[in-house]
């Protein structure tokens, strides 16, 4: 029996169900970021036994995902275009020599959501509104005059929680259209031993992101069919009390969405503009799953700070697991 498609009746059942706005009180720009206090930075840091330092970033470079095949329209996004200004070439030639110094710049244009990436409370809107209730029209053609990525410049820090949901399920990933429930999300943290805690970074892993790199493509990744979040799982993020959530997918919910025609993303329309949830997408976890199952260890010291672009909706970001 096919399951009913979200409609927008539900959509809005559920923006007031899991409504936030106000929480933090009516000026907030960072929503569940608050959920990180000082005293969890401090016990955080108490994770580092081993000094194993695990990024959680794609390079960016040409080989990035936004060229690839997809059926979803790429709204602009492309791999980063990286340009040398100066090059040991010019500085061997002498051309340069007037400066009085040999050196090498350069320069890269890139969407701020071409690869490993946040997305901030300026990106998704419900209906006409941002986070905590903001009009949708304070982000104007000059940046996000409310919710920007550069808000939170001190925030991203705190205790990280890797999910192996795959792993958990018996399975090297995830195929595409598994919504992951809250049960897969509570298996996997009892399966790991781990406990869940208020003001968490929670990292999960589908497997979609190594099954692309294992394949050398590509195709399908950006807007394609993904596993992902299932839309009952913000009752789990709800209930948790998380700072952050990231996935090793494109978009961190599943694809096919939930939705009737018309709405893209239902997830996404509650947990950033209604929750204030900041997400990560495109995480690259190869490297933490392998060495979590190697000591056991699911908890960590998470860093992972955006890049303060005043006014911007999203930010590239080089996710470290400090073990």
């Amino acid at each position: 029996m096919t399951a009913r498609k979200l409609n927008r009746q539900d959509l809005r059942d559920a923006a007031e169900t899991y409504k936030n706005w106000g929480k933090w009180g009516p000026n907030d720009e960072i929503g569940t970021l608050n959920y990180t206090q000082p005293e969890d930075i401090v016990a955080a840091a108490g994770l580092v036994r081993k000094g194993k330092v695990i990024s959680l970033a794609l390079n960016y470079d040409e080989k990035g995902p936004q060229g690839a095949k997809t059926t979803y329209p790429a709204l602009g996004r492309i791999n980063p275009l990286h340009v040398m200004l100066r090059t040991g070439t010019d500085a061997y030639s002498g051309i340069l020599d007037k400066r009085g110094i040999r050196a090498a710049d350069d320069m890269v244009v890139l969407p701020l959501q071409s690869g490993t990436q946040w997305d901030g409370l300026g990106h998704v809107f419900y209906e006409n509104y941002m986070w905590n209730g903001y009009d949708c029209r304070e982000v104007t053609s000059f940046g996000a005059q409310k919710c920007g990525i550069e808000k939170t410049k001190t925030k991203m820090v705190g205790r990280g929680v890797f999910l192996d949901v795959a792993r958990a399920l018996g399975k090297e990933w995830l195929e595409d259209g598994y919504g992951i429930t809250c049960a897969d999300l509570d298996m996997t943290a009892e399966q790991q031993g781990v406990e869940l805690k208020r003001g968490d970074f929670i990292v999960v892993r589908t497997g979609q992101l190594e099954r692309c790199l294992k394949s050398g493509s590509w195709d399908g990744y950006p807007g394609g069919d993904a596993p992902g979040m299932a839309f009952e799982t913000l009752a789990w993020v709800q209930r948790t009390e998380l700072a952050a959530l990231a996935t090793d997918t494109w978009g961190a919910e599943v694809r096919p969405n939930e939705s009737e025609p018309g709405i893209n993303q239902p997830w996404h329309w509650i947990t950033i503009p209604m929750m204030g949830m900041t997400m990560g997408e495109i995480f690259n976890v190869k490297e933490l799953a392998e060495d979590c199952a190697a000591d056991g260890v699911y908890e960590y010291l998470f860093v992972a700070p955006a890049l303060p672009i005043t006014g911007a909706v999203g930010s590239p970001v080089n996710p470290l697991a400090i073990k």
